[in-house]
């Protein structure tokens, strides 16, 4: 990919609850099967973290050595899923992303790393935000306030070019509040959306320095039988827009409501739907979206060029009003003669270029490589190197 295109212009794999190992079947989103590392390796680029502060009592000691009488709080983020802890320290996965970055794999690659707070409830925001902050410049990849490098993070607010956070993780940060305990504020807390309506079936969208970010994160449906629905809503941010205005789609092909829509139901689908003794779940809709997209120009392009060889040079220039067609041409006899000695060596010349889709967005997903056979993740991948045009999309 040119370092050139935004990252707008790229459709990035994701997992939502990017952690989200533990508590099946209702707090559980991805496999155990399946760690950050190896979501890493498998081309997953936008990652879902979702952390609360755990907080333990430490004795607190003088100078003598004494301990003291009132212990000392000690704050701590682990990854969460709601109200279900899912155990993995938040250093350690900072850990898992820098040896990743810092690999020979994946040394030009970039992470998009979406940061949520799950305690909102009981942990005040500015604490967790400066907890984030702390974290992240004391583990690997992290920075010293005496410097102005932020480490292995991009943390400017606004959506860069591929080429400049190559090797680097791009923190999208829902959380913060006002931003207070970063530098530079709401402007130095990475990508930093305004709303985030909840579960918003419609949709929603804000804007960012000159582009429209469309999202779908419409997770609570009322039951599996919403799956038809929520794949058409999630699929069609995808799309391209109709404004010619920037445009960076986010979209969610995850969902959960108690007791008819848990995750693995969603994401997998249950029984044996080919047999017609069950119901398909989003991923395999959603590749077959895909496949149906990608092959079906293929398709349509074989057809053109096959319509196109079937007709003669110069009966295909008549028909395009660049050549007449003598008054006295024996039509039977020229295609004969002429469509014979041509066909040959249309078969040798470039096919006409068929309108190819143009899929555009990070889509973030349960179970990604669930049920078997239905990884998303390549298919996701091709779709970078359809519609591409030379001077469009920073393209090159």
């Amino acid at each position: 990919m040119p370092d050139s295109l935004s990252l707008s212009a790229l459709l990035l794999p994701g997992t939502h609850d990017t952690m989200a190992f533990y508590g099946w079947p209702i707090s559980q989103c991805q496999t155990p099967a399946t760690p950050l590392a190896s979501q890493l390796q498998s081309g997953i680029r936008v990652i879902d973290i979702r952390l609360a502060v755990i907080t333990t009592m430490s004795p607190s000691s003088t100078s003598s050595g004494t301990t003291a009488t009132a212990p000392t709080p000690k704050h701590q983020l682990i990854a969460y899923h709601g109200l279900y802890p899912q155990r993995t320290p938040f250093p350690n996965i900072l850990q898992t992303i820098h040896n990743f970055l810092i690999s020979p794999e994946g040394s030009r690659e970039t992470i998009v790393m979406s940061i949520k707070q799950e305690d909102f409830a009981v942990t005040p925001t500015k604490l967790f935000s400066r907890l984030v902050r702390e974290t992240m410049m004391a583990s690997s990849g992290g920075w010293s306030t005496s410097t102005h490098d932020t480490g292995m993070y991009y943390l400017q607010n606004r959506i860069p070019q591929l080429g400049e956070v190559r090797g680097k993780v791009v923190l999208f940060s829902r959380f913060g509040g006002d931003g207070a305990e970063w530098d530079g504020g709401l402007e130095g807390i990475g990508i930093h959306p305004t709303t985030w309506p909840d579960s918003e079936k419609e949709g929603f969208e804000w804007e960012l320095k000159g582009t429209i970010v469309r999202t779908h994160d419409w997770y609570a449906v009322p039951s599996f039988l919403s799956i038809p629905e929520k794949v058409a809503r999630a699929t069609e941010v995808l799309l391209p827009p109709t404004c010619p205005q920037p445009t960076l789609s986010i979209t969610y092909f995850s969902a959960a409501s108690f007791p008819f829509a848990l995750p693995p139901t969603i994401a997998c689908g249950f029984g044996w739907p080919a047999l017609g003794l069950g119901v398909e779940g989003v991923n395999i809709r959603v590749g077959r979206w895909l496949l149906d997209i990608l092959t079906g120009t293929e398709e349509k392009r074989t057809q053109s060029v096959k319509a196109v060889r079937r007709r003669p040079r110069w009966l295909r220039k008549h028909h395009e009003g660049l050549e007449p067609i003598p008054s006295d041409a024996n039509l039977s006899l020229n295609v004969g003669e002429k469509g014979m000695q041509e066909f040959k060596e249309d078969m040798t010349r470039l096919p006409v270029d068929a309108e190819e889709p143009r899929l555009r967005g990070w889509a973030l997903m349960d179970y990604f490589v669930e049920p078997e056979g239905g990884n998303l993740v390549p298919l996701l991948v091709e779709c970078n190197y359809r519609g591409r045009k030379v001077g469009e999309e920073g393209w090159q």
